[in-house]
């Protein structure tokens, strides 16, 4: 199993912990364990009398009861807990995919979620989001074009990284059936949800063969923690996982654990905090892209800590340009749409972290200065 390099993990390793302003992230602003203890009286305590051996596999039972609490039609059963996101897209892959096998990704996306699949030997067709006046939009009917007979999965990002796109409750339902007239699974990456009013309902409530992905690096903030995890109504895969899972992490860690049931027990408190941050920073940005409304094609994220914007140049190369010498110049780091395979000059920006009207007026200067 050989893959390509991971662009954008690459990119967070070179320049993530040197730029003082990081302008770019997809995650929400972190916290300390301290102030995570805090929400529970006893927390601390409970935590220091931890006991640091092997946890069960599957995951803590404490953190998958809360966790199943935020789905309707899966239980704990129903719920598989992983190191992260990326060790439950790499089992998944492994599991369901064989070689050969056709698989249609939304696109742009995480490059882990096609990169694996590739790297098993499946063709890889690309749902791409369209660029429209005020933002991006989806085709379902370019979706549907796309299902070949050996086509096996859908995977999906919503809210999706890196542009801040969401799908209706309207188009959720038509890839459920379309899924479902196909005998598809579904890979549903929602690592954001929570950060939105009238969200669609988690993909794994809907649809009996879907999975749905998610872990508190994103909307909780805890990266940290590398705690995520897969639910489905399907029992018997997620048992293949399992088995899967034997032959990677094991189990994780006994004390992200204890802290990650914390984390999804007062959730309301922890995304509340994080929505009114995302928020204060859409009004900066508003504000921003209106003054430099010449330089910026502004695609306002519709939902989550991220959205994909464009520099408005016939440049091909001028993204990477900017952005280098925007962080040598400022300190303040954007990301090249060049790093999730996409063509033309777009930019991720998260909108998630305290720091963002820095960086957003340090962005400032540079453009009135150039």
């Amino acid at each position: 199993m050989k893959f390509d390099d991971f662009k954008l993990e690459s990119f967070f390793n070179r320049y993530e912990f040197k730029s003082p302003h990081l302008l770019c992230c997809s995650d929400c602003e972190a916290m300390t364990i301290d102030e995570l203890l805090s929400f529970e009286p006893d927390a601390k305590e409970r935590l220091l009398g931890s006991w640091l051996g092997y946890s069960e596999s599957g995951g803590d039972p404490e953190l998958l009861s809360e966790i199943a609490k935020l789905y309707r039609r899966v239980d704990e059963r129903g719920i598989l807990e992983f190191v992260g996101a990326e060790e439950a897209i790499f089992g998944f892959m492994n599991c369901a995919l064989d070689k050969d096998d056709h698989v249609i990704t939304m696109f742009p996306a995480y490059q882990s979620t096609y990169e694996v699949c590739r790297s098993i030997g499946c063709k890889v067709s690309k749902w791409e989001l369209m660029q429209a006046e005020t933002g991006w939009v989806a085709d379902i009917d370019d979706l549907k074009r796309l299902i070949q007979p050996n086509t096996k999965a859908i995977a999906i990002c919503s809210p999706n990284n890196p542009t801040g796109f969401r799908l209706s409750r309207e188009e959720t339902m038509a890839i459920a059936e379309i899924a479902e007239k196909h005998g598809l699974m579904v890979f549903s990456d929602e690592v954001y949800r929570g950060l939105s009013e009238d969200e669609p309902e988690p993909f794994a409530d809907i649809y009996d063969n879907a999975f749905s992905l998610n872990v508190l690096s994103k909307a909780y903030g805890l990266a940290g923690l590398r705690i995520g995890w897969l639910a489905s109504q399907n029992r018997a895969f997620m048992g293949q996982m399992l088995n899967f899972k034997y032959y990677t992490s094991i189990c994780s860690p006994v004390p992200s654990q204890k802290l990650a049931a914390i984390a999804v027990r007062n959730r309301d408190k922890i995304i509340g905090r994080n929505r009114a941050i995302i928020e204060e920073n859409l009004v900066h940005s508003d504000r921003f892209f209106a003054r430099h409304e010449d330089v910026f094609q502004y695609n306002r994220p519709m939902a989550g800590p991220i959205a994909f914007h464009k520099l408005k140049s016939e440049n091909p190369i001028a993204i990477e340009a900017f952005c280098q010498t925007l962080v040598e110049q400022k300190g303040v780091l954007l990301a090249p749409g060049s790093l999730f395979d996409m063509e033309g000059n777009y930019f991720r920006m998260g909108y998630g972290r305290k720091d963002y009207k820095t960086g957003l007026d340090l962005l400032d200067e540079f453009i009135r200065d150039a």
